[in-house]
């Protein structure tokens, strides 16, 4: 379940107009929120408020092994408009099976900003937030921790996005080891129409690839991949097919997701290492379960490895309360056969 914060920048995202779906980085979106949903760790509790359509607050207390939790602040320029957890559509706060939708052309120029800031207790680590529109395509994204377990105390990354519609590219330093990376996006075919245009494409097709360096550790890496997803207007059943390869580390991922109705949706992953002849899969599914009369909603999202892990989570609304309950298993490893089971509770106004 995406905490209030993430609500917030989705919010701040929609209401500039920035397609966050049209990045490498989100190219197997669908199945990361099928296959690798986080499951929930003892008991969390979070109190959320958006006190005005600027300024929103988040505070965050758990009980794994010892009691922690944080502090949150969030700052934005353009107005906010997000449901409280009573009202909010559950589909906005758990990710599941993304049905891309046609690019539009670049909004007008928004020159508008959001700040965010987080403390982590007991242990005091700080992590902050720029986010800044400069123009109806560029987009520019700084993200600060501050912890003296760190290297250097912490460590500081910032990234400019070029978003078009047709291609995304994006440029990316990081303190720690002196990064410099790159990262892009194309899409194949008439992707872009204009609003209200009657010939929508429906389906698309994207290429793209990543490069990164370590100055100070004089390393290297890459990747590439391609994307085959259908779009609203398909009269079939809504698809994503992905095949990314890491040439340098000899990795390569194939997956497949679908939407089989609007209640339930499949996906599978399987991964091989053409060094080591190492593979994996993974299959998991989610279940919608529709409004009653009694209020309870929700979704039921499972998966399980070919080494014989199982995850479960189930994640819904009762009465003014989001709430998160889930667990991992695995019968094939030493040790007990519980490794993660937890509670999750959150409540904003």
């Amino acid at each position: 379940m995406l905490n209030f914060m993430d609500l917030v920048q989705n919010a701040f995202y929609s209401t500039t107009r920035w397609n966050t779906d049209n990045s490498y980085s989100t190219l197997n979106a669908s199945t990361r929120a099928l296959l690798d949903f986080a499951t929930p760790r003892g008991l969390r509790m979070n109190l959320s408020s958006l006190a005005t359509q600027h300024f929103a607050t988040s505070y965050t207390l758990g009980s794994l092994s010892v009691i922690d939790g944080s502090l949150s602040y969030i700052y934005s320029t353009v107005p906010l408009h997000l449901a409280s957890t009573a009202a909010i559509d559950l589909r906005l706060v758990t990710p599941g099976y993304r049905q891309l939708q046609p690019t539009l052309p670049p909004s007008a120029a928004c020159n508008a900003a959001l700040l965010y800031g987080r403390m982590y207790l007991p242990k005091g680590t700080l992590e902050a937030l720029y986010l800044r529109r400069l123009g109806a395509t560029t987009q520019v994204r700084v993200t600060a921790v501050s912890d003296s377990q760190l290297k250097h105390g912490g460590s500081v990354m910032g990234i400019l996005q070029h978003d078009t519609g047709r291609w995304c590219s994006e440029y990316l330093y990081s303190t720690d080891v002196a990064l410099l990376g790159w990262r892009g996006l194309y899409n194949f075919g008439r992707d872009t129409v204009e609003e209200g245009a009657s010939d929508r494409p429906v389906w698309r097709c994207s290429a793209g690839a990543e490069l990164y360096y370590g100055v100070l550790n004089k390393s290297a890496g890459m990747s590439t991949g391609l994307r085959y997803t259908t779009l609203p207007s398909h009269p079939g059943i809504p698809l994503t097919m992905t095949l990314t390869l890491n040439p340098l580390m000899g990795h390569l991922s194939a997956t497949y997701a679908l939407l089989a109705g609007e209640s339930t949706a499949f996906a599978t992953r399987f991964e091989f290492n053409m060094y080591s002849y190492e593979s994996d899969l993974v299959l998991g599914c989610e279940l919608w379960r529709g409004k009653g009369e009694e209020g309870a909603e929700g979704v039921l999202k499972a998966k399980v490895t070919r080494n014989g892990s199982v995850g479960l989570l189930w994640e819904g609304r009762f009465k003014e309360l989001l709430f998160s309950v889930g667990g991992l298993v695995d019968f094939g490893g030493r040790g007990g056969v519980v490794k993660v089971l937890g509670v999750e509770l959150s409540y904003s106004s």
